[in-house]
């Protein structure tokens, strides 16, 4: 009778947790409206755009953009102090891009999204080591300068969530698309530096790292390992594969035939 008794009392809480978990889920979809509020049966929560959230997200990237170029050209006239004006320059020494340009930001953006699928090792909560997706948007930053590398990288951020999104927070969205794949740009700090390229892509790196340890400490702490506090378990995690791949990167940057290789297209690009 007690063994009776023990099985309609459990089924009565699963019927009531899965009832709260319904209500939960029209109470958020109610409250943020742009996004669709997925409960699975174990109560996780999963927050995917709407159309409507998704045109939103389009019109917010479309600022940062502006706001991308903006910083651009402040950056290329901080550079640009003190030389004489080369009436024959580039577009992208006077903040502007070519449409040559724009296509090879274009079809980096492309080929990081190709190179993204390929994954040498890959996390079980999230993160990968790819065949070298990073070091590809962050290319347009060493060619043509900060705004470029601001406006691929972000673009690449985009793409990533439209095509394999992966929500449990509307912040959280801001912080691993739109931050973490942004700082990507900064590679554009470094693009007229001796060694530009390994020193853009390491403090690009650095820049994605910060955020996904954000991202990590704030938003996925309940799967830290045992023993692990939240955040030293995202510095670890997070590092692993993003440090991991960084190191690879390097080492074919600085295999002279790459040296060269890189060196021609960034002129080809520059003409």
């Amino acid at each position: 009778m007690h063994e009776i008794a023990a099985v309609y009392n459990s089924e009565i809480r699963v019927k009531k947790c899965r009832h709260d978990a319904d209500l939960l889920a029209k109470t958020k979809e109610d409250f943020f409206m742009l996004y669709n509020v997925v409960v699975d049966e174990w109560g996780g929560t999963t927050y995917v755009p709407t159309v409507l959230g998704n045109v939103l997200l389009v019109a917010v990237i479309v600022v940062l953009l502006a706001a991308a170029v903006v910083f651009a050209k402040l950056h290329a006239k901080r550079l640009e102090e003190g030389q004489r004006a080369d009436a024959g320059g580039n577009g992208a020494k006077n903040g502007r891009l070519t449409i040559k340009q724009l296509t090879f930001c274009a079809m980096a953006v492309a080929l990081g999204m190709v190179l993204s699928n390929i994954k040498l090792f890959d996390l079980p909560y999230g993160g990968s080591v790819t065949l070298l997706s990073m070091l590809v948007i962050c290319l347009p930053g060493y060619f043509f300068g900060l705004g470029a590398g601001l406006m691929t990288a972000l673009a690449y951020g985009v793409l990533q969530l439209l095509i394999d999104p992966y929500i449990l927070f509307p912040l959280q969205l801001v912080v691993d698309y739109v931050l973490a794949f942004g700082a990507l740009g900064l590679s554009g700090l470094f693009s007229n530096a001796k060694n530009g390229l390994v020193k853009g892509y390491i403090t690009a790196v650095l820049g994605r790292y910060v955020f996904a340890v954000i991202s990590g400490w704030i938003f996925f702490g309940e799967y830290a390992w045992e023993g692990w506090a939240p955040l030293p378990y995202s510095l670890a995690y997070n590092g692993s594969y993003l440090f991991a791949e960084a190191a690879i990167s390097i080492v074919i940057i600085l295999l002279p035939p790459v040296k060269s290789t890189i060196g021609r297209i960034r002129r080809l690009a520059l003409e």
